[in-house]
């Protein structure tokens, strides 16, 4: 069953290729959505694909890339729109 999660990660998460890593980990975990660098210096990651998938993400984005230091994150789940394959956004 699909789902779709939406995390707002927060910390020393930009400038550090956060947007990147998270983009081979959704494609490595076959989920669609998008990841984007946010005004407040958070990170927002969209996300859709299976609920186990998901959570591995989030359990990934909890810590992030080795430069990465993440003090949030805030979860939000919802029902799938039907993104299609997994982009960073500018």
């Amino acid at each position: 069953m699909k789902k779709r999660v939406i995390l707002k990660i927060y910390g020393f998460v930009q400038g550090v290729n956060f947007r990147y890593y998270t983009l081979g980990e959704a494609q490595k975990l076959g989920l669609s959505g998008w990841v984007k660098n946010e005004p407040d210096g958070s990170v927002i990651i969209v996300g859709e694909g299976k609920k186990e998938d998901l959570n591995k993400l989030i359990n990934w984005a909890k810590k992030g890339p080795s430069f990465a230091q993440v003090e949030d994150i805030k979860i939000q789940w919802q029902e799938p729109i039907g993104e299609e394959g997994f982009e960073v956004r500018y």
